[in-house]
């Protein structure tokens, strides 16, 4: 893996002389109170803005005021029109745009496509602040405003729509948004090391457009430069036509077409198994020819199918996700071309991970750990989520597919010193209003991960595995998590600290190879529930997952109850579990209530799959076939419960304790022919009877011993077609 430039050893800026502002200005007041007359770089973020090293838009304006810069912050600005995009005046080099901490689609709609009225991310908790796909609108709101100022793209929005994507919310397969949002580049992953170097390459007046070599970016070219040996996708991965899977809720039997809407060809009806032709450039190495030796992987670059392509065959789609994941080692990815119409989008191979050193120095730059005061006394929950929390490391190796943090962060693991971390915890008590001497968490994308790595970097270079941890844990990877205890114990020893909780999320199948880890969480660092998400206990939905087997769970509760009874403890496990993941059948919904109701546990909130960009879960749900291997027509068939009724049948299953769902049940259970279940007893998952005003029967059902009764569903019917008499005066 190469050295880059140390992210804090560029010359800085001349306009370091105005020193550290308190706060980003998001007024020209504020700027002219720092003596300001222009900002040199104006980032527009959809969330509200809070200083705190766990917000990206302040992260971002920090380590670009590090380096010298005037950095100006527009958050939430009002979308209609330019006005508020307006109010901080014209920046001297560029735009920043992000839609925030969350995917503006996700931020705004639930699994089932309903509009949230909340958002975690705005004063008052207040939904609406944000349009659909803000990095577009924004973008598109600030050519209106500024024509001729480079707009730079990013935040996690930006990263996982970098290339052509499926989009959940139309059921469609979208362009970059590099495009759609007619940006000058974009910036993908946590990307401190390409926006401090494109800063300071625009500041030496280098034009945006002739910056192309920037590692995690992207870009659009009108043609492919010379001295370039370009590899055809397809010869990496051999991908062929497929069919969709049958639906087993459909009313007629669905007919063979492509995903064009188009009869299938006569050779696809009959079988014919030969593959998709790619079409690639002359000089491009295509299927079946053989690589040269010792080609120069640095000048290389891995032509996927285009837009075109990926839109019209779900197959072609389903391979370049793969692709695009198995090119996601910076220490040997190559660069990725995708065409779109007559322009080829380029993306540069990721960034290389910050070091220590430099990743203390990100989490320490001056923050005031707390939101804007033009917000007053109005409350910004994610903001109270997180205030009393550390960060001490980047990055996962789980490679679970239906997560994002992969794609984003990668699974390189970015750690911070513990002297770093302990000096942010006396920030913390010193600095932040209301703390009590509780510390809510010190994680990170997952709990205990901190300081695990490959053993030799030289395999770490050359690994192109999508997890370290599944099937099982490579034997590559070191696991001790004893640096993890001592972090802990040094933490809860500071003076005013009087507790150290652990809320991130917790691979237990790492954790029971440490004992001692567990020992020391368990005794000192749970608050009576400790939350983990073995996600499901089927085999065939977990291997669509990247999850390990129900049996380490099994393995780490063992560990848990014993040091809980060891130190005295009533504390309980809250296992999360995903509804309608792909690869998941009704039988293992079933199966799932089942084990659930044996270990007594009843979900109060049940999460859906929702099909995120970029995700290869998300692969699975649109192409129905498995990226995990090599993708082929005669691969294997991966069905998605993906209609209404069967998405809420499996959210039921999770549910089975709630009478509302119990009618739904009985239904599933009698089709399945596992009518036995349905009964009153220990051993039966839902009742015969319907307690009144549940359920959605027309008629109740008759509870044992005792008299027939109406669901209020029932009787409303009732009086829809049979209105009941006036009642007759009495005479007096």
């Amino acid at each position: 893996m190469e050295n880059p430039k140390d992210l804090f050893s560029y010359r800085r800026y001349w306009a370091h002389k105005f020193g550290p502002a308190p706060f980003l200005p998001m007024s020209r007041e504020e700027m002219e109170l720092l003596g300001w007359d222009a900002c040199d770089i104006i980032l527009v973020t959809g969330d509200a803005y809070v200083d705190h090293p766990s917000f990206g838009m302040a992260v971002i304006g920090r380590v670009l005021e590090a380096q010298g810069f005037r950095v100006g912050i527009i958050a939430q600005p009002d979308w209609h029109d330019t006005r508020d995009f307006e109010r901080l005046g014209r920046p001297t080099l560029y735009f920043g745009v992000t839609a925030g901490n969350m995917d503006s689609m996700v931020n705004r709609y639930t699994a089932e496509r309903r509009l949230r009225s909340d958002d975690a991310y705005t004063p008052g908790n207040v939904g609406g602040k944000r349009p659909d796909r803000a990095v577009i609108v924004y973008s598109q709101r600030l050519r209106q405003a500024f024509r001729d100022v480079p707009i730079v793209i990013g935040g996690i929005e930006a990263s996982l729509r970098r290339i052509a994507h499926f989009d959940y919310w139309q059921e469609k397969v979208r362009r970059s948004v590099l495009l759609d949002s007619k940006a000058d580049i974009l910036l993908y992953g946590n990307a401190e090391r390409a926006i401090v170097e494109l800063s300071h390459r625009l500041a030496a007046g280098e034009p945006i457009e002739h910056i192309v070599d920037l590692r995690g970016t992207a870009i659009v070219r009108r043609t492919l430069p010379e001295g370039w040996t370009v590899i055809d996708s397809s010869e990496i991965d051999e991908p062929g036509p497929v069919d969709p899977p049958p639906d087993p809720y459909a009313e007629a039997p669905p007919r063979p077409s492509t995903a064009a809407g188009r009869e299938p060809s006569c050779a696809t009806r009959q079988g014919d198994a030969q593959p998709v032709p790619l079409p690639h450039p002359a000089g491009a190495i295509g299927p079946g020819q053989r690589r040269p030796r010792g080609l120069e992987r640095t000048r290389s670059v891995v032509r996927l199918p285009s837009y075109e392509q990926v839109r019209d065959d779900p197959v072609l789609y389903a391979h370049a996700s793969r692709i695009l994941h198995l090119e996601s080692n910076p220490g040997n990815a190559r660069a990725l071309v995708q065409r779109h119409g007559d322009r080829e989008l380029w993306v540069n191979p990721p960034p290389i991970p910050l070091n220590t050193r430099e990743l203390d120095q990100v989490f320490e730059l001056p923050y005031q750990r707390v939101p804007h005061p033009a917000y007053g006394e109005a409350r910004i929950p994610a903001y109270e989520m997180i205030r009393f929390s550390v960060n001490i490391m980047r990055g996962c190796f789980g490679g679970c597919t239906f997560c994002s943090i992969t794609e984003h962060e990668g699974r390189i693991i970015q750690n911070r010193s513990e002297a770093s971390i302990l000096r942010e915890i006396e920030e913390i008590r010193d600095r932040t209003p209301g703390f009590t001497g509780i510390v809510s968490d010190l994680g990170g994308p997952t709990a205990n991960m901190w300081r695990l790595h490959c053993k030799d970097p030289a395999i770490e270079s050359r690994c192109r595995r999508l997890s370290c941890v599944y099937p099982g844990i490579c034997k590559n990877l070191h696991t001790d998590q004893m640096p993890l205890v001592r972090l802990y114990r040094k933490a809860r020893a500071l003076p005013g600290v009087k507790k150290v909780l652990i809320a991130s999320g917790l691979r237990y199948d790492i954790a029971v190879q440490t004992p001692e880890y567990v020992r020391e969480l368990v005794t000192h660092h749970v608050g009576g529930y400790l939350k983990i998400a073995p996600e499901h206990t089927e085999s065939g939905p977990l291997s669509k997952m990247m999850k390990p087997g129900i049996g380490t769970y099994d393995r780490f509760k063992a560990m848990f109850d014993k040091y809980s009874k060891a130190a005295g403890k009533e504390q309980y496990l809250i296992p999360y579990f995903i509804a309608a993941h792909p690869g998941t059948t009704d039988e293992d919904m079933l199966n799932l209530a089942l084990w659930l109701k044996r270990h007594g546990f009843r979900a109060d909130q049940v999460q859906a799959f929702l099909p995120s960009p970029m995700a290869l879960a998300t692969a699975m749900w649109h192409s129905g076939r498995n990226p995990l291997k090599r993708v082929r027509r005669d691969g294997e068939v991966v069905f998605s419960p993906r209609g209404r009724r069967q998405r809420r049948l499996h959210k039921a299953f999770l549910r089975y304790h709630d009478p509302e769902n119990w009618p739904l049940l009985r239904e599933a259970l009698q089709r399945m022919g596992r009518a036995d279940l349905i009964g009153n007893g220990k051993r039966h998952l839902v009742p015969r009877w319907q307690p009144a005003g549940t359920g959605r029967q027309p008629e109740g059902q008759r509870k044992p011993g005792g008299k027939p009764f109406r669901t209020r569903h029932a009787r409303a019917e009732r009086h829809d077609h049979q209105p009941r008499r006036a009642k007759p005066k009495r005479r007096r």
